[in-house]
C-alpha cells in the first residue's frame, strides 16, 4: 500500500483501527482477571410423554396415525402456588449468576471476576437454603397435588410417575471449570495442546464482542424506553412513567461499571454520557413535572443517535476485527 493511500485511509477510517488495539487489551484483561463458573439445575419435570399403551388410547379417540400424534401428561399443576415459588426462585437464581457474570461461547459457562467468586459463592449458598426451604413447602402439599393429578389425568394417573419424596429432585450446584486446555497436554502432544489454545484464545476475543454487543444493546433498549415514557403520550396525555424505567438504567451503570473490559472506548463514552444526563433524577419529579420530562428527553435523543450509528457501524467493525492487516481473513 503506498504512503497517499495509507494517509487517506487514515484520515477517512481513522475509528475502525483502535477497535482491534482495544479488544487485544480487553482479551487479556478479561483472561487475568475473570475466571468460568458453571450453574447446573436437577428439577424434576412436570410432564412425561404417554406410555405406548396410553399414546394407543388417545390415537383410538382421535381416530388418528399413531406416529403423527405426540402427547404427554401433565404430572404437576405448574400453577400451584408451592410450585411456582419453586421456579421464580430458579429464575433469581439465574438472574443473579448472568447479572454478575459475561456470556462465554462455550454452552453453560460464563465469566466471572475472580474477586467476586468468593461473594458469588455465598449467594448461591443462601439460594440454595432458600430452594431446599420451598421444596419441603412443595412436600406438604405433595399429597393433595398427585390427587389432584389423579383426579385431573384419569386412568393415565400412574403412582410411580412420581418419586416417593422431592428431597433430592430440586437441586442447585455450581463450580468453577477451567476452560484452559489441561497442562498434561502440552507433555503428551505440544502441537495439539498449541491447537487447542488458540481455540481458547479465539473464545475469549468472541466474549469480549460478545459483552460489547450486550451492553450496548441493553443501553439501546433502556434508553429508548426512558425516551419513549418521556415523550410518548396515550389519549392525548403522557404515558405511564414508572420507577424502573430510571431505576433500570442505573442498574445497569453499575454492572456495567462492574463488568466492563474496556474495549471499546466509544461505548464507555456513552455510557458515561448517559449516566451523568440520568444521574439525580428522582422518577417522582419526572411524573410530576412536564418540563423536566422535556429536557431529559431532548438530552437523550443524542445518546439515542449515538447508539443508533454504534449498532450500524458494529458489523464493520467485526469484519475489520477478524481480518488480519494484510485484509486477508483470519
Amino acid at each position: 500500500m503506498s504512503t497517499v493511500t495509507h494517509a487517506l485511509r487514515d484520515q477517512t477510517e481513522p475509528d475502525f483501527e483502535s477497535p482491534t488495539t482495544n479488544q487485544n487489551i480487553a482479551t487479556t484483561r478479561l483472561r487475568q482477571s475473570f475466571a468460568a463458573v458453571r450453574i447446573k439445575f436437577k428439577w424434576l419435570g412436570t410432564t412425561k410423554t404417554l406410555s405406548p399403551d396410553q399414546k394407543s388410547q388417545a390415537v383410538e379417540s382421535f381416530d388418528a396415525e399413531g406416529n403423527s400424534i405426540s402427547a404427554s401428561k401433565k404430572l404437576i399443576d405448574a400453577k400451584h402456588d408451592s410450585y411456582k415459588a419453586l421456579t421464580a426462585l430458579k429464575s433469581q437464581i439465574t438472574k443473579y449468576w448472568k447479572d454478575h457474570s459475561l456470556a462465554f461461547p462455550e454452552p453453560g459457562i460464563r465469566l466471572i471476576k475472580q474477586v467476586q467468586i468468593e461473594e458469588f459463592d455465598s449467594a448461591l449458598g443462601g439460594y440454595r437454603e432458600r430452594l431446599e426451604a420451598s421444596v419441603r413447602m412443595l412436600s406438604d402439599h405433595y399429597a393433595e397435588i398427585k390427587e389432584a393429578a389423579r383426579a385431573r389425568l384419569g386412568s393415565l394417573f400412574d403412582l410411580d410417575d412420581y418419586p416417593s419424596v422431592l428431597d433430592e429432585e430440586f437441586q442447585v450446584s455450581w463450580d468453577f471449570p477451567s476452560v484452559d486446555p489441561p497442562e498434561y497436554l502440552r507433555r503428551l502432544n505440544p502441537e495439539l495442546y498449541e491447537e487447542q489454545s488458540r481455540q481458547v484464545s479465539a473464545r475469549f476475543d468472541r466474549a469480549v464482542e460478545m459483552a460489547e454487543q450486550t451492553f450496548l444493546e441493553e443501553l439501546d433498549r433502556l434508553v429508548n424506553h426512558l425516551a419513549e415514557r418521556l415523550s410518548g403520550q396515550e389519549d392525548g396525555r403522557p404515558k405511564i412513567f414508572r420507577d424502573s424505567a430510571v431505576t433500570n438504567l442505573n442498574e445497569f451503570f453499575t454492572r456495567f461499571r462492574s463488568l466492563n473490559v474496556g474495549s471499546n472506548a466509544e461505548l464507555d463514552e456513552l455510557v458515561g454520557r448517559c449516566e451523568q444526563l440520568v444521574t439525580g433524577v428522582d422518577p417522582g419529579g419526572l411524573r410530576n413535572s412536564q418540563s423536566h420530562r422535556r429536557s431529559l428527553s431532548t438530552n437523550l435523543s443524542t445518546v439515542q443517535s449515538s447508539l443508533d450509528q454504534m449498532l450500524v457501524d458494529r458489523p464493520r467493525r467485526n469484519l475489520i476485527r477478524k481480518s488480519r492487516p494484510d485484509g486477508s481473513e483470519q
